[in-house]
């Protein structure tokens, strides 16, 4: 039986809510996190950035404030002893962590996305980028020979800060068993969602963009994952098995 994925198009920390308690496996997530608003603004994201090519906003940010009821209820939706990672700059590093541990979580260190290539910016141009690693609970990693650097090059011409799978797929395998759900609030290009169902995992995971979830639920197709019911349907706008306004049933749009 393939893996099932379950999508829905709303608020992150609503959507958390709304999971039965302690029912998730894992959580990782790439927040659209409040520093990303500056480098749009200054023009050193170029896939950021507003032109005239693209005047629209890929995503909405998420503010620093809004940190300690997203850490709350991940908290609470996550399994007795689970691992949360959070990918995030330097400088939201310094915002995130304790709010982590405020919420009950056990910070145990700053894992390193290693992109192998330089992007744009100053003062010192950014190669790398941050994964927090954060435990409810004891959960053994699956391998503790694995090392805290994970390289794997930048995706190309992609969604926007999409993600590589295979940085995804270490830590689910990490940090998850098969069959286990893994959740993401910030699904964007579904890469974390593609990494847990090549891996054998379930997945579930929202985001506010219709486009976002356009994109996630082909890729998830793609990869052989289908459609199913993995929590009890309570989340509002949910995109499997019930149809509504603004809901993608199956492959096709409403």
């Amino acid at each position: 039986m393939p893996p099932c994925f379950q999508l829905a198009q709303t608020d992150a920390v609503t959507w958390l809510r709304s999971l039965p308690p302690s029912s998730a496996g894992l959580m990782i997530t790439d927040p659209a996190y409040e520093s990303l608003e500056k480098h749009r603004a200054i023009g050193t994201t170029t896939r950021l950035k507003h032109s005239r090519a693209s005047s629209n906003d890929w995503f909405t940010i998420f503010p620093n404030a809004r940190f300690p009821e997203l850490f709350d209820a991940a908290y609470r939706a996550l399994k007795k002893d689970a691992h949360l990672y959070l990918f995030c700059d330097a400088e939201t590093m310094f915002v995130a962590k304790p709010l982590g541990e405020a919420a009950g979580f056990k910070f145990w260190k700053p894992l390193i996305w290693d992109k192998r290539t330089i992007g744009m910016g100053y003062h010192y141009r950014a190669r790398c980028e941050m994964i927090l690693f954060f435990e409810k609970g004891k959960r053994r990693l699956n391998d503790l020979g694995v090392p805290d650097i994970i390289e794997a090059p930048r995706v190309r011409n992609g969604y926007p800060t999409e993600k590589p799978v295979e940085v995804g797929e270490v830590l689910i395998r990490q940090s998850s068993a098969p069959g286990d759900i893994v959740i993401d609030p910030f699904v964007g290009s579904g890469a974390f969602g593609v990494a847990a169902v090549s891996q054998g995992r379930n997945f579930a995971g929202t985001d506010t963009s219709r486009l976002a979830c356009d994109v996630a639920k082909g890729r998830l197709d793609q990869a052989g994952a289908r459609p199913g019911t993995l929590f009890a349907p309570d989340s509002r706008e949910t995109w499997v098995r019930r149809p509504r306004p603004n809901t993608i049933q199956g492959g096709e749009a409403a």
